[in-house]
């Protein structure tokens, strides 16, 4: 599942964004209501994992905004209050689970889980679409026009984030954390080498993945 978490506490959002991980979900983290806000309306998430509490919005006005504007991914709202009317505010702002803090999380995987099963639609698309580029989600596989690419893990993981960010810019840093995790010994000519290879294969299309001179990459065809 693609996941987005907004939980303002540093040491928490790394120690859920590490386990969501090892269950081989793809997370991106922000750690306030406008970052979880603009990141929800501009790029497709199965789930939302919302702190009540956070700076600049709430959890619950975050959500409230999102069913306003046609959000009908699951929303999983965390928080500390426990009241029976407190619970019922989180659901009543458009949460379909809510997880008290602290928790376990065999308890929060259980809640997810149940989350996957009751939502009518599909978690996951099967596919991303960038002009004539399609990415199959489940056969690791690209086409540009009517020719079919297979991709390695790694060039599957490249074009899956710059297809779920387009026209975006990505820095280095952002691309090793989403790819290879934070304590990954890669550098920048790593990154730079997997990119050649990776617009090699796209042939013509290649160019698409544009360098932004000493920031990182974008995928763009303007």
């Amino acid at each position: 599942m693609y996941i987005l978490l907004a939980e303002d506490d540093t040491r928490l959002g790394k120690l859920i964004v590490y386990m969501l991980k090892k269950e081989k979900h793809t997370v991106d983290w922000v750690q306030d209501g406008d970052d979880a806000y603009y990141f929800a309306k501009h790029t497709h998430y199965d789930l939302l994992i919302l702190d009540w509490m956070m700076p600049s919005k709430e959890g619950t006005e975050v959500c409230k905004a999102l069913r306003k504007d046609g959000f009908n991914g699951a929303i999983l709202m965390l928080t500390a209050k426990d009241a029976v009317e407190d619970r019922v505010a989180g659901l009543d702002c458009g949460a379909d689970d809510y997880v008290v803090k602290p928790f376990e999380f065999s308890e929060l995987f259980a809640r997810i889980r149940a989350l996957s099963r009751r939502i009518a639609q599909p978690f996951q698309a099967e596919e991303l679409s960038f002009g004539n580029l399609s990415l199959n989600l489940n056969e690791y596989s690209i086409k540009k026009g009517n020719k079919k690419i297979q991709l390695t893990n790694r060039e599957f993981q490249l074009m899956e984030l710059f297809m779920r960010h387009p026209n975006q810019i990505l820095p280095r840093e952002l691309i090793i954390e989403r790819i290879w995790g934070l304590d990954a010994d890669i550098s920048s000519n790593n990154i730079d080498s997997f990119i050649r290879l990776l617009r090699k294969k796209l042939g013509d299309y290649g160019t698409l993945i544009q360098n932004i001179r000493g920031v990182g990459y974008k995928l763009s065809d303007e």
